[in-house]
């Protein structure tokens, strides 16, 4: 039996340290059957740097996507490097969140026809997210024993997402809920995003672009799948995003909501023969 294709596209921007242990926790993985495309927002030379030097050892190919930077425009980055997948099925995940070793391969297993998988996260704090990045700590290494002390710690917020446990049934229990979806951890079949022309790249700036993609993904049929207990990632900790198109892309989801629109406005299609 043949295995599943996956195409895990990492966005970053100028944070090659934690981009580093990212690439780390992906050479980790026990899935081998991926290659990996960082979606570069526009990320000053540090960044190509690392990612060459993985490129140099990793076990799978790694495509570097980068554009120049204008700002926040992770919805534009996204849609170029999905031009680039190789893969039937995406992962998308954010350039500060580690995968353990169990992360793609059980993406892979939670894929199925009709729906996408929405993973979640733990969140380190500021120290303990330092001390990984300054020391190179393989957090993908980690023990659960180990995790279940930086809990204790309050290094980091909880401990539950990084357990495994076979929910069945139960992973399709909120099929039709758009909220709490992010692109920092979803999976979803790349035919999929094409019929939906990906993700609208009029969101620029932070937030919504993700909520949007999902509504427009559920408005099209393509059900929800909780990835709880089976793609858990490390988030670092970092300040927050320049919130000042919140404003703005808070009034296109509204739209977005109050509409019956499926495909994105500015999407996929703009990138779909840039590689032929």
């Amino acid at each position: 039996m043949n295995q599943l294709g996956v195409s895990v596209i990492v966005t970053t921007y100028n944070w090659p340290s934690a981009l580093d242990r990212v690439l780390s926790g992906l050479c980790a993985q026990q899935y081998k059957h991926f290659e990996v495309i960082i979606a570069d927002d526009g990320s000053k030379e540090e960044t190509g740097r690392v990612i060459q030097s993985w490129k140099e050892r990793a076990p799978f190919p790694i495509k570097h996507c980068w554009h120049p930077d204008e700002g926040f425009r992770a919805a534009m980055i996204r849609n170029r490097a999905a031009a680039l997948a190789q893969y039937d099925y995406l992962v998308f995940i954010d350039g500060d969140c580690v995968p353990l070793p169990h992360f793609v391969g059980n993406h892979a297993q939670l894929a199925e026809p009709g729906f996408f998988v929405a993973g979640n996260r733990l969140l380190l704090n500021q120290p303990f997210t330092m001390k990984a990045l300054t020391q190179k700590i393989a957090l993908e290494k980690l023990t659960l024993a180990k995790w279940a002390w930086v809990t204790m710690k309050r290094d980091c917020n909880r401990f539950l997402p990084l357990l495994t446990l076979p929910l069945g049934r139960l992973r399709k229990l909120a099929p039709k809920k758009w909220k709490g979806v992010k692109t920092c951890n979803l999976g979803l079949w790349r035919k999929d995003y094409i019929r939906v022309n990906g993700l609208d790249e009029n969101y620029v700036g932070w937030g919504f672009e993700d909520s949007d993609l999902v509504i427009r993904l559920l408005r099209s049929t393509i059900k929800r799948k909780s990835g709880k207990f089976a793609t858990g990632l490390v988030h670092l900790w970092h300040k927050e995003q320049n919130r000042a198109m919140l404003t703005d892309n808070a009034y296109r989801l509204a739209q977005t909501l109050q509409s019956t629109q499926i495909r994105a406005k500015k999407g996929f299609d703009q990138y779909c023969h840039e590689n032929d």
